[in-house]
């Protein structure tokens, strides 16, 4: 008579004698993958990749002009506060912001809790499609323009909608408008528009948003707001005052000159601000960051002057390619677009030999206006460049 105990054992060691069994010789293995396996869905958009340095050139200084960033130290007072505020990095910094974000809704006159800061302009970029977005909508925004909104988009598995920039540079927002569906959910607005210079005017956005549905969110990106000086274009803090589901991007990377500190923050109704809240990531914005940006933003008015000098150095130069036959859209960032289609990169390779770094992004150049010698630099590039290729 066989005990139950003994019963039991023998079936387990017939499993384990099963599993140890060698696998039958018609049967067929599957190859064991050799890396970690990652999303399908990265295979669909480029990396974010940013502008090169300069060439080293022997008798040439170099100038780096494919970054957009300000070629104009910071403000003094800045540079004294970041070396007051150059102390113990082992404490956490204010998650809140709350001094920053107290400055800014004053100086902006909007509530404080209709405000968010982070690292940079770009983690709010993030951070909208990840409370916005999934593989079940669609996001819409204009090409070329900020890299960072397809792949944000790409990475939430969002169906991604670029809608063609009209010939000029500008958003196609009729074009926008038409590719609005029951999926979508998030729309990216560039104004200026980066790569490619234009503002949006103020009656055709405000005509745009009336067709917009009330549960889609429109992220006005205004990385370069205090460089225009179109006659008519939209202003961001109005627009976002007549529209709540509008948010409202800005940073104190380019007009402040406070991009390595990495500080932007997003005007926005509360209950949009609170889904942020859970996406950004925690301490994000240093200490040294916030009280760098406090002070800049103490010295507003220092700021737009700079910014002006910046713009008028800007339209010189655009209007000194144009003269030299270069169709320029409008330019109102604090760079330049050449639209050079198949040559840019070309243009990019002469600007290269001559110690000068510009951003090829395949439609075009994109120039960042810097110091003067290094502009006038380019454009004897660019003039040699037409005689050769345009006689």
């Amino acid at each position: 008579m066989i005990s139950p105990s003994s019963s039991s054992s023998d079936r387990t060691t017939s499993r384990k004698s099963a599993d140890r069994a060698e696998p039958s010789a018609d049967r067929t293995e599957t190859p064991r993958a050799t890396h970690p396996r990652l999303r399908a869905a990265l295979e669909t958009f480029p990396p974010y990749i940013p502008g090169n340095p300069p060439k080293t050139v022997e008798g040439l200084r170099p100038y780096k002009l494919s970054s957009n960033e300000n070629h104009l130290a910071p403000l003094p007072a800045v540079l004294e506060t970041m070396a007051a505020h150059a102390v113990n990095p082992a404490q956490y910094p204010d998650d809140s912001a709350l001094a920053l974000r107290r400055g800014l809704a004053a100086r902006l006159g909007v509530g404080i809790d209709e405000l968010i800061v982070t690292a940079g302009a770009s983690e709010l970029l993030v951070a909208l499609t990840q409370i916005t977005s999934d593989a079940s909508t669609e996001a819409i925004y204009p090409w070329p323009s900020f890299e960072m909104y397809p792949q944000t988009t790409g990475l939430a598995g969002a169906g991604r909608i670029e809608v063609p920039n009209r010939p000029d540079g500008s958003h196609d927002l009729d074009a926008m408008a038409a590719a609005i569906t029951d999926r979508t959910r998030l729309i990216f607005l560039c104004s200026p528009n980066n790569p490619t210079g234009p503002a949006l005017d103020d009656r055709e956005l405000r005509d745009f948003l009336a067709e917009v549905p009330d549960d889609v969110l429109v992220a006005l990106d205004e990385a370069y707001w205090e460089f225009v000086t179109a006659e008519g274009a939209a202003r961001g803090l109005d627009i976002w005052a007549d529209h709540p589901n509008v948010v409202l991007l800005r940073t104190f990377s380019k007009a402040h000159g406070l991009a390595g500190l990495r500080v932007g923050y997003a005007v926005a109704r509360e209950p949009i601000i609170s889904g942020l809240l859970k996406a950004v990531i925690p301490f994000g914005v240093t200490a040294l960051s916030q009280a760098a940006a406090l002070t800049s933003l103490e010295h507003w008015d220092e700021v737009l002057e700079r910014a002006a000098l910046i713009a008028a150095t800007r339209d010189d130069f655009a209007q000194a390619l144009r003269a030299q036959g270069w169709e320029v859209p409008q330019a109102q960032g604090n760079f330049v677009w050449l639209p050079l289609g198949e040559l840019s990169a070309a243009f990019e390779d002469a600007c290269v030999e001559q110690s000068v770094a510009v951003r090829n992004l395949e439609h075009g150049v994109r120039i960042s206006i810097g110091e003067q010698p290094g502009l006038d630099r380019v454009l004897d590039i660019a003039a040699a460049f037409r005689a050769e290729h345009f006689g």
